[in-house]
């Protein structure tokens, strides 16, 4: 079975997330959703047409989104079997910090590595994500 499929986000801390947004607007070209930050759209393999996505999101300082306060960025993978993913990380002894929570845009959960940082994994519903987003970057 895959695990991991992709990259499907990057997110970090910053003490003003709406300036941090601006910043890397202004200065980088970022096109960006005022909540979530860019999107950057790919095709997905084998044949080209299947659009997917990556996400860039600034969350603010005090956000528990990421669970312990020292962790400053979490990565969100994007899998194909979340729920199956899950049981198999469970059953090797993984720790999972939030069980599955479903929007129309996918599923997510989140897991621990063994040094304590908090990951997110999403089986994503890319045509509505990709309806969603305001801001996308693609070049």
């Amino acid at each position: 079975m895959k695990r991991v499929t992709g990259i499907g986000g990057v997110f970090f801390r910053c003490q003003d997330a709406d300036a941090t947004r601006a910043w890397y607007g202004r200065h980088l070209g970022l096109n960006m959703d005022p909540q979530y930050g860019t999107s950057f759209e790919w095709r997905q393999a084998p044949d080209g047409k299947q659009p997917g996505f990556t996400a860039w999101s600034p969350f603010p300082k005090d956000t528990d989104y990421f669970g312990a306060s020292g962790q400053d960025h979490m990565v969100n993978y994007r899998v194909a079997d979340l729920a199956a993913l899950i049981e198999i990380l469970r059953g090797e002894g993984v720790e999972i910090a939030k069980e599955i929570e479903g929007f129309e845009y996918g599923k997510f959960a989140h897991i621990v590595d063994p040094d304590g940082r908090r990951i997110e994994l999403w089986e994503p519903v890319d045509d509505e994500y990709g309806r969603m987003v305001e801001g996308g970057t693609t070049f």
